[in-house]
């Protein structure tokens, strides 16, 4: 299964030592404009990374033609956006996603609290929807081994 999480912090340990291992992950795919144009942060990321995973950073909107251009089914892949944003961009560009995991996003003034760790502004609570009436699952939860904090939510 292709994985697909939105967690603004991207790489960071609740990746590598939950979710690599619970996915079975061989392959981290990080699709944010800003770390696919940044050779030295990749390289202090890559420094997290352990060595039996590949990295690969990748331009939201090249995302749909790396994963279609691969010879594998990219079963062994997660797949990380920082924002709702760049989670729709990818979808609209031709990214199939059966789930999408709400892993992190940061409250600030003016986001509304849905759970521990997920605010959505205004914006993000219409990307949320938009995947839920393409028949998106949300799964909801900052580790795998907790339960989804939010059933149903549209």
């Amino acid at each position: 299964m292709l994985w697909f999480r939105i967690d603004n912090r991207l790489v960071h340990g609740q990746i590598i030592e939950a979710w690599l291992p619970y996915t079975g992950a061989r392959r981290l795919l990080v699709a944010n404009d800003a770390l696919a144009a940044d050779d030295l942060q990749q390289q202090i990321v890559s420094l997290a990374i352990p060595g039996r995973v590949e990295v690969h950073f990748v331009r939201v909107d090249a995302l749909a033609q790396y994963c279609t251009g691969r010879t594998d089914d990219g079963d062994d892949t997660l797949v990380l956006f920082a924002t709702c944003a760049d989670a729709r961009r990818a979808f609209d560009a031709g990214v199939g996603m059966n789930t999408l995991n709400i892993g992190n996003l940061h409250y600030t003034p003016g986001k509304k609290q849905l759970c521990a760790h997920v605010s959505v502004s205004d914006d993000d609570e219409a990307c949320l929807r938009f995947f839920s009436r393409h028949s998106v699952a949300l799964d909801f939860r900052c580790v795998p081994n907790e339960p989804v904090q939010i059933k149903g939510w549209s």
